[in-house]
């Protein structure tokens, strides 16, 4: 018997998910030697320095090794798995080469036309398929049978052939189809995904899905979320003193890569910050009024949708702040289009994804655009080329109850905005002390770029938007 050839053997190597990555993260492997594997098919999950993307194998055929553990960090272009696409059948276990059985037909020069697959978007459900869940309990049926053949065995010695026992319900059902970001979702939300019905393609569940079970289970009981919040901010982990006085905790992906970006963007930008406390008042009123429009129904309407666009007309106003600096050729580029920024804190770290072309937009657009970045990034299902190609940042720390902060520069922007919390303070209004709605804006900026007249200048505009909204219809 001959080995298996060269030939029929196909490694997938890490590919550059990103623009310019070096490397990646194995998150989660979802195929296991012996496994068959159609083109198309996600065989594992990767963390980049910029996001996590899932990985589709472009070829059919058996998996026959995996290169790296879950866990290991790859450099592009290094084999992680090893596909035999001779179309023999797979092993039950892992043998070795040797012991592979050779097909009496040669494999196909041409490979089979296959759909491309853009990575970090998945692929269609129905090109999908998912190994069986290891250590699956015998259903009743199956331990029924087991235990007349083995009666039979120890009464007579030799084995007989068992009647079937009466099928009984199932002791465990098959693991419901859905993607990691959808499993990572539910169990967030405290959701058995065995008990929500699926609605997307081949029977998978959708993030749609598992909002609707949350929406369909009974309340526990009024819940105040802040006006401003988009969600309410996960608690935080209590610390524990009664194990190990250090746990160490390897940087990496994307925490790795913003600390870097951080610090150079620290020591490389020199940073000024100013402050302005505003009132907010008629925004807070117009962000109700917007809520009842049937132009903006079914979309996210908040204060962050209003400050966006604030900041936006300002730039608009002022749109040298609208620029990075170029080291290399010694030249300041202006931008003539603005990608708005939206810092986001997720499970893996901060990232910031960008909507492209804001200025363009119009406020329901503009709506649709941030509820989409939002419910994106907290699935965890963020695209590299999301975050790629900023201009301009809002950080929005009033949903943690901040006041303000000095918000760090996005690299290769020129400002960032931070947001504050909106709270009921007194404040002089028309001559007299009364309770207004007040909130405290940052605005950090380049000082190469933006000199302190500048900086005030789109400070101040986006201060004024929110006092008096009507002149996002007068400026804008």
């Amino acid at each position: 018997m001959t080995t298996m050839t060269e030939a029929s053997v196909r490694e997938f190597k890490m590919p550059d998910v990103g623009e310019g990555l070096t490397e990646a993260e194995i998150l989660k492997w979802y195929v296991q030697p012996g496994d068959t594997v159609t083109d198309g098919q996600v065989v594992c999950e990767v963390e980049t320095a910029k996001a996590a993307v899932e990985l589709p194998i472009p070829y059919d055929g058996v998996v026959r090794e995996l290169r790296f553990a879950e866990g290991t960090t790859v450099d592009v272009g290094t084999a992680i798995i090893t596909v035999d696409v001779s179309g023999g059948a797979a092993p039950a276990a892992e043998p070795a080469p040797a012991a592979a059985p050779v097909p009496a037909a040669e494999p196909e020069e041409k490979p089979q036309a296959r759909q491309p697959v853009l990575v970090g978007y998945g692929v269609a459900a129905s090109s999908t398929k998912r190994r069986p869940r290891k250590g699956t309990e015998p259903t009743a049926a199956e331990t029924a049978v087991q235990a007349a053949v083995q009666r039979e065995l120890n009464g007579h010695g030799h084995a007989v052939t068992a009647q079937p026992a009466p099928e009984a319900p199932a002791v465990e059902r098959a693991r419901p189809l859905a993607k990691p970001p959808v499993r990572k979702l539910a169990k967030d939300l405290g959701v058995d995904l065995a008990t929500v019905t699926p609605s997307g393609p081949e029977g998978v569940i959708t993030r749609e899905d598992v909002h609707a079970a949350v929406a369909a289970a009974p309340a526990a009981g009024p819940v105040a979320v802040p006006e401003q919040a988009p969600a309410v901010p996960a608690a935080a982990p209590v610390a524990s003193y009664d194990g190990p006085r250090e746990t160490r905790v390897p940087i990496k992906g994307v925490r790795k890569a913003t600390a870097a970006a951080m610090v150079g963007s620290a020591f490389t930008a020199p940073h000024v910050t100013e402050f302005v406390t505003v009132d907010v008042t008629r925004t807070m009123k117009l962000v109700e009024e917007l809520k009842q429009d049937k132009d903006l129904q079914g979309l996210r309407v908040n204060p962050l949708l209003l400050i966006a666009k604030a900041l936006l007309v300002a730039i608009k106003r002022n749109p040298d702040v609208n620029a990075s600096w170029d080291e290399a050729n010694q030249e300041i580029v202006l931008k003539h289009y603005v990608n708005l920024g939206i810092a986001a804190a997720t499970p893996r770290g901060l990232i910031v994804p960008n909507i492209k072309d804001a200025h363009a937009k119009t406020l329901p657009q503009l709506a649709e655009s941030l509820g989409e970045l939002v419910a994106t990034a907290r699935d965890g299902r963020t695209s590299p080329g999301a975050m790629q190609g900023g201009t301009v940042t809002i950080t929005n720390v009033g949903v943690f109850g901040i006041d303000t902060g000095t918000p760090i520069l996005n690299p290769g922007e020129a400002a960032i905005l931070a947001v504050g919390a909106i709270k009921l303070q007194p404040w002089v209004h028309k001559g007299k002390v009364k309770p207004r709605q007040v909130t405290t804006l940052a605005l950090s900026f380049d000082h190469r770029l933006v000199d302190g007249e500048l900086g005030s200048k789109v400070l101040a505009d986006i201060a004024a938007i929110l006092e008096q909204p009507k002149r996002l219809i007068t400026w804008g």
